[in-house]
């Protein structure tokens, strides 16, 4: 249960005085629908409303606050001229300017003859000093509440600053007095003040440097939510640890045929994931490893020798990916070396239904099928397994911690096994799968070539155009990416349809399209003529991002490059240059680029090194947008940046570790202000694992 003292951040915004259905719909937008949200919308920006002139001396294009009499109201005649209030002080007039103005409202504020302080931005209109609108206006003790520095938030159209300032400072009253989570000496090292002090000091800028994300006050914040975010995955993976697991050893003979009929030798690398991961298997505690590596690296294959010790033990094992498209992919590369081991495979998708989907659900609760490919179909709540051991999960980003739980269920103590293609930086790699062990593929199999990558303006699309017809004369096949489906107002894109309806006229039914709104039999079908069939060149959007595996195609063209992640090009680029022939990437640009990505496509050039690419685009493009945070599953954090706090995140880490050794269930004085922290930061999950409370 969440402590009552949480209770009022987690109601609705609209609960803030000043916050109607209307404006909560504005602020849910900018920051979030709970009270909770408004503590965590930091200020960008600051107004300092120190300067505080007399009329005479006040400097135009900067916000001064003024002690004034109001002498006189003029009333416009005609309704489209300003309402003007003319004020003064002892060195002169300045006039107060309103458009569209209520007479009445502004009568009662500015009583003539009465003294008034206002601040707003000082203009000169011809031989006039004025104010337009006024951001406040008030008698001088109501004044005296007016900060002298006034935080900005970021807004959105019709939103505000007065009415957002104001809905926040609610929220900061609402913030409770809550027993401190860190460890003392650590606080003290750090010169860090209690959790209320922080937040109010974060919310309440004195200069531009007190928005640095490396202020004590944001530092301590940041800390307190990447707490939140490692102690959880800790209580995830001390759970998984006490459940009972099960030892799974195979006697190596299936693997040894299947390594066989492999074309090649194992890498290193690839040998150093597969001895660790049978030692996991082997342990009797459940297994929870990550193989991370770079495209090319040969996970699948990894994977399989895997599932092959859980059926030489006598079980089943399954892989999930993603997409239709990936999981046909990696059945192909599967299959063979299955056969070579006298194994069947069986495939279950959504698209599976009627006596067809019956058969495998028979099969597989039968046990007779050993091991399963498929979409997350394989783990809908009908399909049972009679003793299913190793869960393989491909592209894990593309799901999240919540779906490799109720995974976990599907087998009594099974052992997970995630892989992805995506390389993640070091930081990114503990705050979302700080509850696994990893091995990484950083090498490519033996006789992969770089792929030669170009980067070209989009002005010289003729030119290659030009190419592509030479290198698909000599028997090359080509991808050819855009970035959306459908024209867009906001993004001025070639979109994929019509660049396919114009390469057509150029190259005839040579050209086929793939894009993510098509079936999953209209999508198999261009694949399938494109892969084996009379089309050569693929105009597609990033549906071919992941697992697209086509030896033949040597050339990959991403138009508006400039417009994807870094470590989305990697992956775009890894879909070429799979077979013996030299493959090219050709980067189109709209001119004029930014900086940022003129930098983005330079490290492209440069490496093709997906792990070094990965931190790169991290240092650029911080944590929030890398991978497309929001249908990532990796965390996304509101006050803590971790291109700057990659130290904090090392010391939370090492805070949790050393937390769950001491007290695992979160019973003593520090554990219950923990698990205040764990609801805070709405790691409601992970309470659910402790053993009592």
């Amino acid at each position: 249960m969440r402590p009552d003292s949480l209770n009022r951040l987690f109601t609705p915004t609209t609960s803030l005085a000043g916050v109607g259905p209307r404006m909560a719909k504005l602020i849910d937008r900018v920051a979030g629908t709970k009270v909770a949200d408004l503590l965590w919308h930091l200020p960008v920006a600051i107004i300092d409303r120190r300067y505080a002139p007399k009329v005479a001396d006040a400097r135009p294009g900067t916000v001064a606050t003024m002690t004034l009499t109001v002498d006189e109201h003029r009333v416009p005649h005609n309704p489209r001229q300003p309402y003007k209030v003319l004020c003064s002080d002892d060195s002169g007039t300045i006039a107060l300017v309103f458009f569209h103005a209520h007479a009445d409202y502004l009568r009662r504020t500015l009583p003539p003859g009465e003294v008034r302080v206002v601040s707003g931005t000082v203009e000169r209109f011809g031989n006039e000093i004025q104010i337009t609108h006024p951001d406040h206006m008030g008698t001088v003790d109501e004044i005296a509440r007016l900060q002298a520095v006034e935080p900005v938030y970021p807004l959105t159209a019709g939103l505000s600053l007065k009415v957002l300032g104001k809905a926040v400072r609610g929220a900061l009253e609402d913030a409770p007095d809550l027993d401190e989570w860190c460890d003392p000496a650590f606080l003290s090292t750090n010169g860090w003040s209690s959790w209320q002090p922080a937040l109010a000091a974060a919310h309440a800028p004195e200069s531009e440097a007190d928005l640095e994300p490396e202020t004590p006050a944001r530092r301590r914040l940041a800390y307190d939510e990447l707490l939140a975010n490692q102690l959880a995955l800790a209580l995830v993976r001390l759970n998984m640890r006490r459940l009972p697991g099960r030892s799974i050893q195979g006697d190596g003979r299936l693997r040894r045929q299947s390594l066989g009929a492999l074309p090649f030798r194992l890498t290193a690398s690839q040998e150093t994931a597969l001895a660790e991961i049978i030692a996991d298997m082997a342990d009797d505690a459940r297994m929870l490893r990550l193989v991370q590596g770079d495209v090319g690296s040969g996970k699948t294959v990894v994977a399989l020798l895997a599932m092959l010790t859980a059926v030489e033990s006598g079980a089943q094992a399954a892989l999930m990916a993603p997409t239709e498209i990936l999981a046909r992919q990696h059945l192909a590369t599967i299959e063979p070396l299955a056969a070579a081991a006298g194994l069947t495979v069986a495939l279950l998708t959504g698209r599976d239904k009627g006596r067809a989907r019956q058969d495998i659900l028979d099969r597989l609760a039968g046990g007779e099928v050993r091991i399963a490919v498929g979409t997350h179909a394989l783990f809908q709540e009908d399909v049972a397994f009679r003793d299913l051991a190793l869960a393989v999960i491909d592209e894990q980003h593309r799901f999240g911690v919540h779906q490799r739980l109720t995974l976990a269920a599907k087998g009594g103590a099974m052992d997970v096994l995630v892989m992805t293609a995506t390389p993640i930086p070091r930081t990114l790699m503990l705050t979302a799968y700080g509850d696994m062990d990893v091995s990484r593929l950083p090498e490519k199999p033996a006789g992969r070539r770089p792929v030669d990558t170009r980067v070209l303006p989009l002005t010289r699309l003729a030119d290659v155009v030009a190419g592509v017809r030479r290198s698909i004369d000599k028997g090359a096949k080509v991808f050819w990416v855009c970035p959306l489906v459908e024209e867009s107002e906001e993004l001025d894109v070639a979109a994929a349809a019509e660049r396919h309806q114009e390469l057509g006229q150029v190259f005839g039914d040579r050209v086929g399209l793939v894009h993510g709104r098509m079936k999953g039999a209209e999508k198999d079908a261009a694949m399938a003529a494109f892969t084996d069939g009379a089309v050569d060149i693929l105009v597609a959007t990033t549906v071919i991002e992941v697992g697209v595996d086509v030896t033949a195609a040597t050339v990959m063209v991403i138009e508006h490059a400039e417009r994807f992640g870094l470590a989305q090009l990697h992956q775009l680029r890894g879909r070429v240059g799979r077979g013996e022939e030299a493959a090219a990437c050709l980067l189109l640009y709209a001119p004029p680029l930014t900086q940022m990505a003129r930098a983005r496509l330079d490290i492209l050039r440069e490496t093709d090194d997906g792990f070094r690419i990965a931190e790169e685009d991290l240092r650029l493009r911080g944590a929030g947008e890398l991978l497309g945070t929001r249908q990532s599953g990796l965390p996304a954090f509101r006050l803590a940046d971790l291109t700057v706090h990659g130290d904090l995140l090392a010391a939370a880490r090492d805070d949790a570790k050393l937390i769950i050794e001491r007290d695992p269930d979160l019973e003593e004085p520090r554990g219950q202000a923990l698990r205040t922290l764990l609801y805070l930061f709405e790691r409601d999950a992970a309470v659910k694992y402790l053993r009592s409370g």
